[in-house]
């Protein structure tokens, strides 16, 4: 059986009577505290006995007269006490934030002890009011009485700013004065109204002027050091003492002013002078400056371009640069690809302007840069001097410009003329070197484009080919012609396809009779193994090692063929006139003398001429000269070239405007077959996007009309500017 328990309710103790006067008992006691704080002095009670007054009067709900008590004395405190103190001490910024910083904290103290005030009371707001932390009131306090005070707000903008324009002159200061009274307007919420704007615009000024003297005064050098030097300086002087987000707009005024208002001038007097003074670091600078600027860096791109359209025309305009255009142009762009990695950072709108501007002014004088690079090339591959690593370096080089010039078919015709003297004379210095040449102009431009270099160099190899073969034939023969006597010539024979080689002009000369025996020798064998086909022999390319013996012995001299057959003639004889040695051989005059001229008028005299002088002429006589010395045993005597050159220049020039006008009729003809009928503009603007080599509308226009009179197109009888394809 369980039991019932009785639950007893038992009287509440009675709640203690608060006497009338509490609140102004423990406001008297906490208002002594927060004036002892204020005046600096020790305190009389705890500061845990004034939380707990705190707490108890929070508890019995005097929290806002506590809140407006606590307000009015700090009210009056800084009116009273602090205002008056600052305005009368000379030295107003060591005052002012010496009193700042002692202000709070005093703050800090009050605000520990007003802890539960600002606990339950202000933040959870039991007052139903908004009201400000105690910190934040007594800052707002300082802020509306102090700093916005209309007496002591100048004096301290002036006070920052006069200190800072100190440090800017080069003057000594104390920053963390600075330091401290900025960070006080920051955490007053006043840095920007009342320093930040007033600072720009007195930065402003001062760099408006320091540029518009110094621009004058300095050199590019200089002054672009100073500017670098004044971002420095800006950038730790925010580091220092200001605010952190003064930085952009404190560069961007100083840009705007040493900057801006003198970049033509810069561009114009300065870019140009420091590249060509290789002031590579200064370019650096300049480059990093810009970035500041809104478009710096593309204005710096744009002068960059003219000037690399100016600089490079000098190069290429001059006619009598061309000797050493090519080296300029490669030692150029080497150096302007120096200046875009190193200083513009490889930035791609620089690298397209760099192309752009040599693409412009390489192309300004009509096919001469494309036919100087074809001969830089040939000079390259025939000097013994440079090894096979930097001959592939250069090669590369060339063929940078390469791609920048338009008539790559002027190129191609040089190239393979002088390729064809390489080859025939023997005087490429590395057929690696060769193979690789023809491998980066296949890459670049196909393999149509060196399909007959190609053919040139199979030539010379089937050739060496045919050359042993007809060694071994000689060998099984033991007497020559009618077997009277032995011949001792080792001949060899070049065989090339004659669409593959360049057109050269054909001599009817008489040879020597051993020449001809084995020139019939060699047509009968090569006959018997190349039935149908038909040989044309150019002995203008031929080249021959002769003995000559004289006074102070035996030379070996190395000679063209023409030069051969004129010293031959002089077994039989010391001396004969021009007009023999004419009708001995039978060769064109002009050629003649060029041969003669070599022989007796250049530095190796091998004959004598009578009367003496530069020029052959009809009446001249030669005479073999036994005296000749030489401090070499192998002789080469060189063929006067000038004349040949001209005529050969002006042929490879020939065939390539013929070459031209075949491409720009099967270009016509091709458009015309698709589209059937198109306008002269339309027409004019399709050729110019698919024909890769330099033309002008006068010439498209005159391939037009030949078309026409040859029936492949014709006008509209309704509109002639229209043209219609006929089938």
């Amino acid at each position: 059986m369980k039991t019932t328990k009785k639950l007893v309710i038992k009287n509440l103790k009675s709640v203690p009577t608060i006497p009338d006067n509490y609140l102004n008992t423990e406001w008297s006691k906490l208002e002594k505290s927060v004036q002892a704080i204020h005046n600096s002095q020790p305190l009389e009670n705890s500061l845990e006995e004034l939380y707990r007054s705190v707490e108890n009067l929070c508890k019995l709900n005097y929290g806002g007269d506590l809140y407006d008590h606590l307000c009015m004395l700090t009210n009056n405190h800084v009116k009273n006490s602090l205002l008056p103190s600052i305005s009368r001490e000379i030295d107003f910024l060591g005052t002012m934030n010496y009193t700042w910083v002692t202000f709070c904290r005093q703050t800090v103290l009050i605000k520990n002890i007003f802890l539960y005030l600002d606990r339950s009371f202000v933040i959870h707001g039991q007052c139903g009011q908004c009201l400000m932390s105690i910190s934040a009131m007594n800052h707002n306090l300082f802020k509306e009485n102090i700093v916005l005070n209309p007496f002591i707000r100048p004096k301290l903008l002036d006070g920052l700013l006069y200190l800072i324009q100190q440090e800017r002159q080069g003057v000594s200061i104390d920053r963390n004065l600075v330091k401290s009274l900025v960070s006080m307007l920051i955490t007053l919420q006043v840095y920007e109204i009342i320093f930040e704007i007033e600072f720009l615009q007195s930065t402003e000024l001062l760099y408006k002027i320091e540029g518009e003297a110094l621009i004058r005064e300095y050199d590019i050098i200089k002054y672009l050091r100073h500017v670098e030097q004044r971002c420095s300086e800006e950038k730790e002087r925010v580091k220092n003492y200001l605010n952190p987000y003064t930085e952009q707009p404190l560069v961007n005024v100083l840009v705007n002013q040493l900057l801006s208002p003198h970049l033509q001038e810069i561009f114009q007097n300065g870019v140009n002078h420091l590249i060509e003074n290789n002031n590579f670091e200064e370019i650096s600078l300049f480059y990093k400056l810009l970035a500041l600027l809104p478009n710096g860096r593309m204005e710096l791109c744009t002068a960059f371009g003219d000037y690399l359209k100016k600089r490079g025309r000098l190069i290429v305009i001059n006619p009598e640069n061309d000797k050493n255009m090519i080296q300029e142009l490669i030692d150029f762009k080497d150096k302007i690809d120096n200046v875009v990695l190193s200083c513009f950072e490889n930035n791609d709108k620089y690298v397209d302007i760099v192309r752009d501007s040599f693409k412009c002014f390489i192309n300004q004088r009509h096919n001469k840069p494309a036919e100087l690079l074809a001969k830089f090339v040939d000079s390259k591959l025939r000097c013994k001097d440079i090894g096979e690593e930097e001959i592939e370096i250069l090669l590369d080089k060339v063929m940078v410009l390469f791609r920048f010039v338009q008539g790559k078919d002027v190129f191609e015709a040089f190239y393979k003329r002088d390729l064809a003297k390489r080859l025939l004379v023997g005087k490429s210095t590395s057929q690696d070197a060769e193979n690789s040449m023809i491998s980066k102009l296949k890459l670049e431009c196909g393999g149509g484009f060196t399909s007959k270099l190609e053919g040139m160099f199979k030539d010379i190899t089937v050739s060496q080919g045919i050359n042993n073969a007809f060694r071994q034939h000689l060998n099984h023969i033991h007497t020559v012609g009618d077997g009277s006597k032995n011949l001792n010539i080792d001949m060899c024979v070049n065989v090339l396809t004659s669409s593959y080689w360049p057109n050269y002009p054909s001599y009817e000369v008489n040879l020597p009779p051993e020449m001809v025996v084995y020139q019939n020798i060699f047509l009968k064998f090569y006959m018997g193994n190349h039935s149908g086909r038909k040989l044309h022999w150019q002995p203008n390319l031929g080249h021959c090692i002769i003995k000559a013996d004289f006074s102070t012995g035996r030379k070996e001299l190395q000679v063209s063929l023409f030069q051969t057959i004129v010293l031959l003639l002089f077994n039989n004889g010391n001396e004969m006139t021009y007009k023999e040695i004419l009708e001995a051989l039978n060769l064109e005059q002009n050629e003649l003398k060029r041969t003669l001229q070599s022989l007796a008028c250049g530095k190796t005299r091998v004959l004598l001429k009578t009367p003496k002088g530069k020029d052959i002429e009809e009446n001249d006589t030669f005479v073999f000269n036994n005296d000749f010395t030489d401090k070499l045993f192998r002789v080469k005597i060189n063929q006067i070239q000038m004349k040949e050159t001209v005529e050969e220049q002006r042929a490879t020039e020939e065939s390539v405007i013929q070459d031209r006008q075949f491409q720009i009729d099967a270009a016509i003809v091709r458009i015309m077959k698709q589209k059937k009928t198109l306008s002269h503009n339309l027409l004019m603007s399709e050729l110019y996007d698919i024909l890769d080599i330099p033309v002008k509308p006068a010439d498209l226009k005159k391939r037009i009309e030949q078309l026409i009179d040859r029936d492949y197109i014709e006008r509209d009888q309704n509109n002639s500017t229209v043209y219609k394809y006929i089938a």
